[in-house]
C-alpha cells in the first residue's frame, strides 16, 4: 500500500495537476507532506501565480522534494496551459517522442516466482527489464531471470545492497558465467556514502554503473563522473522540473548516460516526466503499470512504450 498526494492549481479557466510520491529513503511520508502543505497554505500558497513566488515560499518554508515537485509541476502545467503551450515547450526542452520505450521492473522475489511473474506481466515486450536484487539472493534471482528470458536486455538495480566494491565485482564475475546474460547497466549497488569504493569499482565493472541515490541537487558532477557511467534522474527526488532539467543536462555535459526514472506514480506523475523524456537516453517510467485501477488515464502503454493519451500532452 502506497499513498501519494495530488495537488491542483485552478484559475482563469485553466487547471494544472501535480503528484507528490513520498520516498522513505529521504524520510518523506504522506503525513509529513500533508503537514508541510498545510503550512504553505497558511502562508499564502493560494496566492502564488508564478515560479518566482513559489520559490520565495519554498525559501521561507522548505518542504520535502516530492511535495516541491508536485506543487511546481502543477503550477507549470497551469502556466503552460494559460500560455497555450505544452509543458515541454513552455519549459524550453525538445518535444518528447510519440512513444517512449520504458524499462519494466521485476521486484525482489523468490527465484521460483520469476517465470509466473514474467508470464503474468508479459515482461518480454519491454526492451529493457529492470531487476531489483539484494546481495544475499541477487545472483540466484538473476540466474532465473536469464533462464526464463535469455538474451533479454537487463538493468540490475542493487539499491545500495552491497557493502564493498569487491563484493560487487564478485557478483559481476558470477553473473558473467550465465549463458544468455545481456547485462546492460548496474544501478547503485553500493551506498552513496562509499565514494572511494565507487571510484575503485568504476574502471573495473563489466557493466556501466548508474547513479541514483548518489546524485542530489548539490552533487559535484566532476566527482560523479569518476564514480559512475550514467545517472538516473527522478523528478520526485530532484524536487522540481527545473532541477530535473539541470541534472539531466549536467549528466550529459559530463559525458554520462542520462536516464529518466520514476517512483510508483499515477499517470499524473508519469505524464509530467514524459514532457522531459527527450533529455534522456534511457527511460524507466513504468510506475503507472503497478497502480491498480489507475484513475486518470493520462498515459498509456503498448508494446513496451509509454505515450500520452488523448490531449494529455497539451
Amino acid at each position: 500500500m502506497k499513498t501519494n498526494l495530488l495537488v491542483q492549481v485552478a484559475g482563469q479557466g485553466h487547471v494544472g495537476r501535480g503528484e507528490a510520491a513520498p520516498n522513505v529513503r529521504y524520510n518523506e511520508s504522506p503525513e509529513l507532506l500533508q503537514e508541510q502543505f498545510g503550512l504553505l497554505q497558511a502562508n499564502g500558497l493560494a496566492g502564488v501565480a508564478s515560479l518566482e513566488e513559489l520559490d520565495g515560499l519554498f525559501a521561507a518554508h522548505p518542504v520535502a522534494h516530492a511535495l516541491s515537485f508536485g506543487l511546481e509541476s502543477a503550477l507549470v502545467q497551469w502556466l503552460a496551459h494559460r500560455a497555450g503551450q505544452p509543458v515541454w515547450q513552455w519549459l524550453g526542452v525538445p518535444p518528447p517522442a510519440a512513444a517512449v520505450p520504458t524499462a519494466f521492473t521485476l521486484p525482489i522475489m523468490a527465484p521460483g516466482a520469476v517465470a509466473a511473474f514474467v508470464q503474468e506481466h508479459n515482461a518480454a515486450r519491454f526492451q529493457l527489464l529492470k531487476v531489483k536484487v539484494n546481495q544475499a539472493e541477487g545472483f540466484d534471482l538473476l540466474r532465473e531471470v536469464v533462464r526464463v528470458l535469455p538474451g533479454q536486455a537487463l538493468l540490475v538495480d542493487g539499491n545500495e545492497a552491497w557493502t564493498d566494491a569487491d563484493g560487487v565485482l564478485l557478483f559481476l564475475e558470477q553473473a558473467a558465467t550465465l549463458p544468455g546474460l545481456n547485462l546492460r547497466l548496474l544501478e547503485q549497488p553500493l551506498p552513496a556514502a562509499l565514494a572511494d569504493d565507487y571510484r575503485y569499482l568504476r574502471p573495473r565493472s563489466s557493466a556501466p554503473l548508474l547513479a541514483d541515490e548518489s546524485v542530489t541537487n548539490t552533487a559535484d558532477f566532476a566527482e560523479i563522473a569518476q564514480q559512475f557511467h550514467g545517472v538516473n534522474v527522478k523528478l520526485m527526488k530532484a524536487g522540481g522540473y527545473r532541477r530535473g532539467i539541470d541534472l539531466l543536462r549536467r549528466t550529459r555535459a559530463h559525458g554520462l548516460l542520462p536516464m529518466l526514472g520514476c517512483m510508483v506514480e499515477t499517470s499524473v506523475g508519469i505524464a509530467a516526466a514524459l514532457h522531459l523524456s527527450a533529455l534522456a537516453e534511457v527511460h524507466d517510467l513504468d510506475g503507472i503499470l503497478v497502480v491498480k485501477d489507475e484513475p486518470f488515464g493520462l498515459v498509456r502503454e503498448a508494446d513496451g512504450k509509454v505515450f500520452f493519451a488523448g490531449n494529455a500532452a497539451i
